[in-house]
């Protein structure tokens, strides 16, 4: 079972069975650490559920804003550690990657892999998150060694 994420405060994901998205966003009164807790609460359902034997997740390098490398950096620290902890592989994709599985080109954007989405599948994403999420999954199965 293969569990791939789109990190985020709103985080696409895509196993075997299902995608979708969930949102880690801070309530008006909640401490900065609470999304983490979410997040590391909800892998621990994943795990439950679906119980993944690998995890694979967008790689980003670039951010456009200060707030969102925090947030991306502190869901991957959640992410692999947990990964570690309970002794499952990850691996990060680059952007890029996903882009060129989806639309053939890696500098993609949005709206074009959203509607290569589409077209693949036959229904729209929820959102971007869960777009990317499922192409991650598409490409894992096909580069998974």
């Amino acid at each position: 079972m293969i569990l791939c994420i789109d990190l985020g405060t709103q985080t696409g994901w895509a196993t075997n069975q299902a995608t979708g998205t969930i949102s880690f966003k801070n309530g008006r009164y909640e401490g900065g650490g609470m999304r983490f807790l979410r997040f590391e609460k909800w892998l621990n359902e994943m795990l439950a559920i679906a119980k993944p034997t690998a995890v694979y997740f967008e790689e980003v390098r670039r951010h456009i804003g200060t707030d969102a490398a925090h947030v991306y950096g502190g869901l991957m620290a959640i992410l692999t550690a947990w990964c570690e902890k309970n002794s499952i592989p990850y691996l990060g994709v680059p952007v890029a990657t996903i882009k060129q599985q989806a639309t053939g080109k890696g500098n993609a954007k949005k709206e074009a892999m959203m509607a290569a989405y589409l077209i693949k599948w036959g229904i729209a994403p929820q959102d971007d998150n869960e777009c990317d999420a499922r192409w991650l999954f598409d490409w894992a199965t096909k580069n998974n060694n």
